[in-house]
């Protein structure tokens, strides 16, 4: 009889324990989950999170946020306004990586498959460097109806902060949305000089300076800020037009600078295309490599060189 009792108290307690053990791993990973979920949300700074769609790589993008390429990854990509998380462009990079090595490898020679994988690379950055300056264009050329917004809202006895709120609701993107960040900082105790400050190093540019340079200012020493805002809306005009027309006369300087390495990749193709295998016997050599790589750093030189004659400030 004692020993029935005495089983029956054991199979008792191993039972209480499995039960114990399950609620405790299941606990466990609720709130492992809610952790990084709650990491994911903080240390979030790019697009909203309310996108629609579920998010992919979670796993590697939080690990890339840990490290100084991630962190510098995530400020650009909120920067451009991409609906993309570090850990899903450092994928499609990847992913290009590996096509335009394989190309390269297949269409012209073993050795520009390293060449073509240190292009996609170049690709990558550049499509962020592309994605950046025109999301500031289209910022530059909202900011006269921004001024123009302020200096209304202003002249009709709002306060700065509220014709800011006001101006975020009645703007499309991207300055509906930036200025949307610039309020919810207000709204959680941040100063005007600090939160115009960092939608300036988002988006610099000098418009953008001019205009948060009259903000802080007028906010400090308590001046007309409706005339300002009203000067600096006719300023904003004027070199919205001059800035189009730059645009305009440099576009041809602008597709030669493409057109310059297009042309090298093209030869190459109809070299390999006259007479197969030529460009895998050309770099079978030393020499031929060398020759190889002092050509598509002509190429290169000459495209940045192109580049920056043809920048002019404004």
């Amino acid at each position: 009889m004692e020993l029935h009792t005495l089983v029956q108290l054991t199979l008792g307690a191993a039972l209480l324990t499995c039960v114990l053990a399950v609620i405790g791993v299941h606990s466990y990973a609720r709130g492992r989950a809610r952790r990084a979920e709650l990491v994911d949300r903080l240390s979030h700074t790019g697009p909203a999170p309310d996108s629609g769609r579920g998010r992919h790589f979670r796993d590697l993008d939080r690990r890339l946020r840990r490290t100084r390429f991630g962190r510098w990854l995530e400020r650009r990509l909120a920067t451009t306004g991409l609906d993309i998380t570090p850990g899903e462009f450092f994928v499609a990079m990847l992913g290009t990586v590996a096509a335009l090595w394989l190309i390269g490898q297949a269409a012209l020679a073993p050795f520009f498959g390293p060449i073509a994988g240190l292009l996609g690379i170049w690709v990558a950055v550049q499509f962020l460097n592309w994605q950046r300056r025109r999301r500031i264009e289209r910022f530059i050329g909202q900011l006269p109806e921004l001024a123009r917004i302020l200096a209304n809202a202003t002249q009709a006895g709002l306060a700065l902060r509220t014709a800011i709120g006001m101006a975020a609701e009645e703007l499309e993107a991207p300055a509906g949305e930036e200025l949307v960040k610039v309020s919810d900082q207000l709204a959680i105790g941040h100063s005007l000089d600090d939160a115009l400050g960092e939608l300036a190093d988002r988006l610099p540019s000098r418009e953008l300076v001019v205009l948060v340079t009259t903000l802080v200012l007028s906010n400090r020493a308590g001046g007309q800020v409706v005339s300002a805002l009203r000067n600096l809306t006719e300023t904003l005009e004027e070199r919205k037009e001059t800035r189009r027309e730059i645009r305009t006369q440099l576009s041809q300087v602008t597709m030669t600078s493409y057109a310059v390495p297009v042309l090298g990749v093209g030869a190459l193709f109809l070299m390999n295309g006259v007479r197969d295998g030529a460009l895998a016997r050309m770099t079978g050599s030393p020499v031929g490599q060398g020759c190889v790589l002092v050509a598509f750093g002509l190429y290169a030189v000459g495209f940045v060189l192109i580049r920056r004659l043809s920048r002019i400030d404004v």
